[in-house]
């Protein structure tokens, strides 16, 4: 469903910048190579128990006997977790990077941001038998003992640690557009029974949020309208 949002979306004439999704979506290796297949950037959460190599393990390629199918290029070696890897870089590796302001102060934490090649079943192998390299970003905050939380990115090699950990922390912005449209819009007032006024809703609701949205951007310091005077005779 969600590719065919994309794919909708792209004849639209509107290609997405950055895909970002939770490890519902994440945890999909074949979710993940569909979008790189379509050459969209993406950074999504996985578990850290998910599957890879490390970024210098080279497939092996058996000699040819000269008799039956030629073998292919295998990793040899199994993969390690996501989390071993994180552990295995160390602490030392880890560096504490702040990706915004928050309420109450910048918002930071500790990460381990490595290069990886996951290692799904159904991931394909490049020309030389090799899976494609990734990013993994694990958060692992100071008084933890082992990273909470981590990510995946197909973005380039020249990415800065930052611009990562900014787009595998963007859920936030959509819980509070979803909270705004709930609270702020009359998302959730919805009382009629036909599925057609659901949609008239919703999509009244979402023309609203893009309103407010691009005026916010557009005009951050516009003053708030002023309230009506009532009508006296």
């Amino acid at each position: 469903m969600a590719l065919e949002m994309i794919d909708e979306t792209t004849k639209w004439g509107l290609r997405p910048g950055v895909i970002c999704a939770d490890p519902g979506y994440g945890d999909c290796g074949d979710f993940r190579t569909a979008l790189t297949d379509r050459g969209l950037s993406y950074v999504v959460g996985v578990k850290g128990d998910t599957g890879a190599h490390a970024v210098d393990t080279e497939p092996d390629m058996p000699p040819y006997s000269g008799s039956g199918r030629p073998p292919t290029a295998r990793y040899r070696t199994k993969p390690l977790s996501l989390k071993q890897h994180a552990i295995r870089a160390s602490t030392q590796a880890a560096q504490t990077i702040t990706w915004r302001k928050g309420t109450i102060g910048p918002l930071r934490s500790r990460y381990v941001i490595i290069q990886v090649r996951p290692a799904n079943r159904h991931i394909p192998r490049q020309s030389d038998g090799t899976l494609p390299i990734t990013w993994m970003i694990a958060e692992w905050p100071p008084k933890e003992e082992e990273p909470t939380k981590y990510w995946l990115s197909n973005l380039h090699p020249s990415t800065r640690p930052k611009t990562l950990v900014q787009l595998a922390k963007i859920r936030w912005r959509i819980e509070h557009d979803y909270r705004e449209l709930k609270t702020g819009l009359g998302l959730d007032h919805f009382e009629g029974r036909s599925w057609l006024g659901w949609h008239h809703h919703v999509t009244l609701t979402s023309a609203a949020h893009l309103f407010i949205t691009k005026t916010r951007l557009t005009n951050p310091k516009a003053p708030a309208p002023a309230h009506p005077q009532p009508f006296t005779k």
